[in-house]
């Protein structure tokens, strides 16, 4: 006989209710229903809506992570990193019904609870660009400067070119975006 996992249950419901209705509008009634349980249950596993979108949250930005871990090679130059790593991530981000719900609402509403939730998973994006960034400092790929600043850029720059260009213009093809954030930004990180 199989056990069901009540928890990982409210959890998956929790993050289709949000994906479905966005935070404002999800309930934890929504969430027992979906899930097929009591709200009580929900209540033994999560004390509020906002610890239950925080779980999910922090679910997401692990799953960041490992798609990150898995697509940087260290005998790679950090600029190919960088963009196998951020094509991943945007891809995920654009991909994944929630993240999109979330857009859509804080653009929508500016829901406090959906912008902070963005932002949540855009500082762990940064924090990782600014790793990879020291990391290529240091083995002199790029010239020394603050580091989170100089990810900040990067992060903005591939959002901008792989999101919002597409609003006014034809969509960039994923080698037309590497081509030119290299050249962009070659010759103002060169080492030497």
């Amino acid at each position: 006989m199989k056990t069901i996992d009540r928890r990982q249950q409210v959890i998956d419901s929790a993050e289709k209710s949000f994906a479905l209705f966005g935070y404002k509008a999800t309930t934890m009634e929504q969430v027992a229903r979906l899930a097929n349980v009591g709200k009580g249950t929900i209540y033994t596993f999560f004390e509020n809506k906002e610890e239950l979108f925080g779980e999910i949250l922090h679910s997401i930005i692990a799953d960041m992570k490992r798609i990150t871990e898995q697509t940087v090679q260290d005998d790679k130059p950090f600029l190919e990193d960088v963009h196998q790593s951020m094509d991943a991530l945007l891809e995920y981000r654009e991909e994944h019904e929630l993240l999109i719900k979330l857009f859509q609402e804080v653009n929508e509403f500016g829901t406090p609870q959906a912008k902070e939730g963005l932002q949540k998973v855009e500082t762990a994006i940064l924090e990782y660009l600014e790793r990879q960034v020291q990391r290529a400092m240091e083995l002199e790929q790029i010239r020394e400067d603050d580091p989170r600043l100089f990810s900040f850029v990067l992060l903005k720059l591939y959002v901008t070119l792989t999101s919002d260009w597409n609003k006014a213009h034809p969509s960039l093809h994923k080698d037309q975006i590497k081509d030119f954030v290299g050249l962009f930004l070659k010759s103002g990180l060169s080492p030497t």
